[in-house]
């Protein structure tokens, strides 16, 4: 290689790396600041509303991880396709997708919206709340789900505004939101004693403020997606949905695995137990944003990439989101084993020696997936970027659903609450094998189809 191509090459790795690190770690603060909205909560009520409102609060954040879920299944999966064909410099279908994007987003809005007006009820009963956390419960999902518009366009918008070249106003609506709910839970839960309609108030209200941080991006005219005249199309809908249904899966499992954990939790320790999963729970939506903020800020490059037919710079990119995923949960479980009674503590307001004694155990043993939880969001992400979107989805779906759910009821009959919280380790582990395999294989595919190429040229 001659000196000159030796610079050209150090220059396009330096370059590979910046974007990394640039989308990456803006992206991490902003995901953090969304995951920061019910951490926020988790914290106020605890002081606010003890052991109990912890509780309610466990049972009533599934659904706030469904409101999510949808949200980013369509951003992500809309800014996936836009960000492809942005690259491709087509600006007729960029704007079809964003439109398609909006009639989907406001379809779900109604649909849940109208959930909040009319089953609100149902929907607490469903989770098994008793007489202490009903009336709790229902207001938070009941709130929740009224402003879910807010929740769906926002996540929307950022997604859009990301793959539009502004990840910094992306990471600072995301971050705005989440310090606006901060301030507001604190406001409304003490100095205004609203209680846990203060707190969930005080969730909605960031999406909103959120959505007003990204609007200069609009006013300024520095878009390049705009609302098209085009009728609703299924074929776009269905592409959303198949390049988002990792993210959704992401989020969505985490709500329904919280639904089944609380449910064993509550016939083997019972409230107290609840609450005690509501910290660990609540740390680990924390957690999870790091891996996604890491997955989110490839994504948008690696789509981009894909699209130019550029594969070096695509793997350059996944080698840098794992080697930092690697050294980032490194640092996570380190913290979590050995602070792990600090960390219940802080959540544990009223000194309750039970909730202390199962929360730290959880913590210690929950948190051993780190590393297998960051490669499975990653390699789902980097997948579907590619346009290969069915290992995404299958490895979405044994996390989400299929293998998680037969694993918690196995491991919690042979050892009780620990098996509970061995259960998600177990899972993710054996689908980060999975992962593995399917991007071994992908990768000897590819290899064999350029060896062909090039044979035959």
């Amino acid at each position: 290689m001659s000196p000159k191509n030796i610079k050209s090459h150090n220059n396009s790795k330096d370059s590979c790396f910046m974007d990394f690190a640039k989308y990456s770690s803006l992206n991490v603060l902003g995901m953090l600041g969304l995951s920061g909205y019910i951490l926020a909560d988790t914290f106020f009520i605890s002081k606010s509303l003890g052991t109990n409102g912890l509780a309610a609060l466990n049972l009533a954040i599934p659904i706030y991880s469904f409101i999510s879920g949808i949200g980013l299944m369509i951003g992500m999966g809309a800014g996936t396709k836009f960000s492809i064909q942005k690259s491709r410099q087509n600006q007729k279908n960029s704007n079809r997708i964003f439109t398609n994007a909006v009639y989907l987003t406001a379809i779900f809005s109604v649909l849940l919206f109208l959930s909040g007006l009319f089953l609100s009820e149902s929907i607490v009963r469903v989770l098994r709340a008793d007489e202490n956390l009903f009336s709790m419960t229902k207001t938070y999902i009941q709130v929740l789900l009224l402003f879910a518009p807010a929740f769906l366009t926002n996540n929307l918008l950022i997604c859009f505004v990301r793959n539009d070249g502004a990840p910094q106003l992306s990471m600072a609506a995301m971050l705005g939101g989440s310090v606006s709910n901060i301030i507001l839970d604190y406001i409304f839960i003490f100095p205004l004693q609203m209680g846990m309609f203060g707190a969930v108030l005080a969730t909605a209200l960031a999406p909103i403020i959120s959505i007003l941080i990204l609007s200069p991006h609009f006013i300024k005219k520095k878009n390049n997606f705009h609302f098209a005249r085009c009728k609703f199309s299924a074929e776009f809908a269905a592409g959303f949905f198949s390049s988002g249904l990792p993210s959704l899966i992401t989020e969505m499992s985490s709500g329904i695995v919280m639904i089944i954990f609380n449910n064993i939790i509550l016939s083997l320790q019972g409230n107290t137990g609840v609450a005690a999963y509501g910290i660990i729970a609540n740390l680990s939506l924390v957690v999870i944003a790091v891996y996604t903020g890491i997955a989110q800020g490839i994504q948008p490059i690696i789509s981009s990439n894909f699209g130019a037919g550029n594969t070096k710079k695509i793997q350059s990119i996944l080698k840098y989101a794992l080697t930092t995923m690697l050294l980032l949960s490194a640092f996570i479980y380190t913290g979590i084993f050995f602070k792990a009674s600090s960390i219940a503590s802080i959540f544990n307001s009223e000194c309750n020696q039970l909730l202390q004694a199962i929360a730290v155990q959880g913590l210690k043993l929950y948190f051993i997936a780190c590393p297998f939880v960051g490669f499975n969001i990653i390699i789902s992400i980097y997948f579907t970027s590619t346009d290969y979107a069915k290992p995404a989805h299958i490895i979405s779906f044994l996390r989400g659903f299929l293998l998680i759910i037969p694993m918690v009821f196995f491991l919690s009959k042979l050892f009780g609450i620990t098996g509970v919280w061995l259960s998600f380790p177990a899972t993710e582990f054996l689908v980060m094998l999975l992962g593995t395999s399917f991007y071994i294989v992908n990768q000897q595919k590819k290899k064999k189809k350029n060896t062909e190429i090039e044979s035959s040229r």
